[in-house]
């Protein structure tokens, strides 16, 4: 493992993982913190305020553009374990805060936005890291997160990632571009078309016998989550960040699960 000059880094949780998967936050921390950087959470932050532009609130998202700034203002860096919100930080708070017609808040957001990474673009294009040295013996196949893929355009750095993991048996995943049908608001607004979309990519994972599908976006994987546990599937979800933290030392252990011993050398 290599890693650049010390730097401090900033977290920014998201609502998702900050209420729902609060593990896969601190996964991201302990990969970060395993290459020598300095993590802070900035206690300030809230939420990036994507479901409130797609719902059509953009005074309520400016208000949360403004905190956003102000939060991560000092920060070097800001790394998120999701490309949604990573996107709508790049793509909507700028658009946000020139509709406001304030250009002051615009400049700053474009600031905050040049510093702010998602994990996986952070590790490779950043830090120039591969191998984590994450330990995780499982048959995993990658679900390319819609946001990363299409707006980040992050192309195969979680693949590049992956492929480093120690003792990982990774499988392709067919039609692994397609969207799982979440979407953020989408899934609520078209419940019917998400739902198929869901199914098409379930049948996909069921094809490649894995038993743990891994993406960068919490919401992608709570999505495709309820429909494996509907259907009683064989395979569950594993953030990106939790398989990256896994060692030989600390293993992953699904939640629940009485933790592993630490293992002595």
């Amino acid at each position: 493992m290599s890693a650049p000059s010390p730097v401090r880094v900033a977290l920014f949780v998201t609502c998702l993982v900050d209420g729902l998967v609060p593990r896969v936050g601190a996964a991201t921390v302990a990969v970060l913190e395993r290459l020598g950087l300095d993590v802070a959470v900035p206690r300030r932050q809230t939420c990036c305020g994507q479901l409130h532009v797609n719902s059509g609130y953009p005074d309520q998202a400016l208000a949360l553009v403004r905190n956003h700034v102000a939060a991560f203002a000092d920060a070097e860096a800001i790394v998120v374990a999701s490309g949604s919100c990573v996107a709508a930080i790049r793509h909507q708070h700028v658009e946000l805060a020139r509709a406001a017609g304030d250009e002051g808040l615009a400049a700053a957001a474009a600031a905050v936005a040049a510093r702010t990474y998602e994990l996986s673009e952070f590790l490779v294009d950043v830090c120039g890291v591969l191998d984590v040295g994450a330990w995780f013996p499982h048959r995993v196949t990658l679900h390319q997160a819609c946001h990363a893929l299409r707006l980040l355009r992050t192309g195969d750095r979680a693949r590049r990632l992956l492929d480093r993991v120690e003792g990982i048996e990774l499988v392709d995943l067919p039609d692994a571009d397609s969207c799982c049908g979440f979407g953020g608001t989408f899934a609520l607004k078209n419940a019917s078309v998400s739902a198929a979309m869901l199914a098409d990519k379930l049948r996909a994972v069921d094809a490649t016998g894995a038993t743990v599908v891994t993406a960068g976006d919490a919401s992608c994987l709570t999505h495709l989550g309820g429909g494996l546990s509907r259907a009683a599937a064989g395979a569950r979800t594993v953030h990106l960040a939790e398989i990256l933290a896994a060692t030989r030392d600390r293993p992953w252990a699904p939640p629940g699960a009485p933790p592993h011993p630490r293992r002595r050398p």
